[in-house]
């Protein structure tokens, strides 16, 4: 994996480069075009949805993100810190840095000098940040320092891979999380999809938890589907608005 800049109409673009030789020595390259983030509300299909997010981020605690890659997870999570960061000093810890943000302190995983996710928050919890960005919660150790963290009062917004809410949630407590740690810290759990318009454009959607629900809707275990009634009416209502095609509207009403 290797990091550059190409210039594209005058604007500069990151880029990430992934390249492998098959076993006849041929070699096949990916090249992913990180632009510089435009996301505003326009970009997300129900406004008061990135609102939950940000009312969120007012507090201390956990947000964290799910979706699948290319869903807009880290764009969402930088979007929101760049929102704090004029007032807050915000730290992030990722594998590799995605986005180049000046305004945050990022740090970048490296194993073979031992600095792992864990190591790195360990570090950065030294320097007194108000904010931290996880790139992903991997493992027990980032989990409890994560959490850890959280108590202590911070910010931190970090992802985990799931394929719903509902996983999230089943995810931090297989990593040795108990529900009362989550209780205690949980803001909000945001699984998100980037779903093609009619128009030819792309929106998130998102399928959110706030913590104050978690009793009610995961622990007790009141869970009847993969998604939340939530995200089935919303997606149909974007199809029965002509924002999305019926192809769409199947192809995501299960995440």
């Amino acid at each position: 994996m290797d990091h550059g800049y190409i210039a594209m109409k005058k604007n500069e673009v990151f880029c990430r480069l992934s390249s492998v030789g098959d076993f006849l020595g041929n070699e096949s390259l990916v090249v992913r075009l990180i632009f510089p983030s435009t996301f505003f509300e326009e970009n997300y299909f129900f406004e008061e949805q990135i609102y939950t997010l940000q009312k969120a981020c007012i507090k201390n605690g956990l947000i964290v993100f799910s979706g699948p890659m290319g869903s807009g997870k880290t764009t969402t999570m930088y979007n929101l810190a760049r929102k704090l960061a004029n007032e807050k000093h915000v730290m992030s810890i990722e594998d590799p840095i995605e986005i180049y943000e000046p305004n945050f302190l990022q740090l970048q995983v490296n194993n073979k000098a031992q600095m792992s996710y864990s190591e790195l928050l360990k570090v950065a919890l030294r320097h007194h940040p108000d904010v931290f960005l996880i790139g992903e919660i991997r493992d027990n150790m980032t989990a409890k320092v994560a959490i850890n963290a959280a108590l202590s009062g911070h910010l931190i917004l970090t992802t985990v891979h799931a394929r719903n809410v509902y996983g999230v949630y089943q995810r931090l407590k297989n990593l040795g999380i108990s529900d009362e740690e989550l209780q205690q810290t949980m803001q909000v759990i945001s699984y998100q999809r980037l779903i093609p318009t009619i128009d030819g454009r792309a929106k998130v959607l998102f399928d959110q938890i706030e913590g104050k629900d978690l009793d009610k809707d995961i622990i007790q275990g009141n869970i009847q589907s993969r998604m939340t009634k939530d995200w089935r009416e919303k997606l149909e209502y974007c199809y029965l608005n002509n924002w999305i095609n019926k192809e769409s509207f199947e192809t995501f009403i299960e995440g």
